[in-house]
Parts: C-alpha cells; structure tokens; sequence
C-alpha cells in the first residue's frame, strides 16, 4: 500500500472525527462491523485505479459471504441520520419488518423511491488504448518505506530495526540476505544496521 505524497496533494481538512469512547459489546460494533469503500457520501466518485475498482466489488462481496445479504441491516452498518429508501427485500436473516407490502420495482405507481439524478456517477474522462500490459520493474518500490524509515525518530528506528532483527534471526540465513537487500534498496543506513545486527559481512547478488 502507498500513500500520495502530500508535498503534490496537500491536505484539505474536510472535518473532525472524534473518538470518544470503547465499544459497549464488541461482537456486536466491532466483529459486525462492515467498511466498504463503494459506500460514500455524494459529490466523491472513483477513479479508474484497477486496485480501487477491484475493492469496490470485493469488500461487499466479502461482507455477504461473512455477515450474510442483510449485513447493511445490522445496527452498526444502518444509516445514522438518513432514510432507507431502497428496493432491496428479502434474504437470510432478515429480521425486520421487511417493508411491508411496499412495491419492489421502479417505476411503479404507488410512490415509491426514485432515482436521484442529482447524485449520478460524474463523466470520466478517458482517452488510449486499453490493454494488457506488463508493469516495468523498477526499484520506485522502494521510495516510499525509504523516505518512511527517514521520517522517523530514531527512537522509532531503534524499535524498528529490533523489531526486524528478532524475527529474522529465526530464518535460514539466505533469507536473511534477500531481506537485506529490499531495505538497502530503501535506505542504507537501515540495511546496515540490520545486517550488523545479524552478523551478514557481504551480501551476494540476489534476484529479487
């Protein structure tokens, strides 16, 4: 996972959101609790990054298979200060009223939900060739846990490469040289300490 830097997109400051206290019954706010990128409030669209579009089928898909097709029912994922207007009925577990006896098509004639066309999704403007492609290789991979490793304290880089250390003592040791080698690619200082740490003198050219 990488972040966008902020020196090329700063931060706009949209809001608060205040965390004041633990979950009441965990199994019930916690362990329920189903986060979905494709839900979002209106004016924010997607755009076509292959990841994101992969995410926006696959957490609702994951959240049927675990909590089963009602999910959004369940009194963590309801809406907190919005009306359900949906057609959406029936399914395992569906514990409330199920809308009655209210129509489950649109159009009808009988007043039920229309779409909003006000909240469409925007245009996206797109222009090339669509195709299969290989991703060139480049060490760009590392740019980012490099610059990570320099923003922190080195309180922080203390813990870290302990942290590294510990775990690594327990493989075999040409392991310990291909991990060596990815944080050298990410910052020097780091794959020193590291190998000083796991007594690694030389390192030989390792296909990564």
């Amino acid at each position: 996972t990488k972040v966008w830097p902020h020196g090329d997109y700063p931060l706009i400051k949209v809001g608060i959101m205040e965390l004041n206290q633990n979950p009441a019954n965990y199994f019930a706010e916690v362990e329920q609790a189903a986060f979905d990128p494709s839900n979002r409030v209106p004016g924010v669209s997607y755009s076509p990054d292959k990841m994101l579009q992969g995410r926006l089928f696959s957490y609702a898909d994951a959240h049927r298979y675990r909590l089963g097709v009602n999910y959004q029912s369940l009194q963590v994922n309801q809406p907190k200060a919005a009306n359900v207007n949906t057609y959406h009925r029936d399914g395992f577990m569906r514990y409330d009223g199920n809308f009655g006896n209210s129509v489950v098509y649109e159009p009808n004639s009988f007043g039920g939900p229309i779409e909003n066309l006000t909240f469409k999704e925007p245009p996206l403007k797109i222009s090339g060739d669509a195709d299969r492609y290989n991703q060139p290789r480049v060490d760009a991979d590392f740019i980012q846990p490099g610059n990570l490793f320099r923003l922190m304290t080195p309180e922080e880089q203390d813990r870290l490469i302990q942290n590294l250390v510990n775990s690594l003592k327990t493989v075999p040791k040409f392991i310990q040289e291909r991990m060596v080698k990815h944080f050298f690619k990410a910052n020097s200082n780091w794959g020193e300490r590291v190998s000083t740490e796991l007594g690694i003198e030389a390192l030989p050219t390792i296909s990564t």
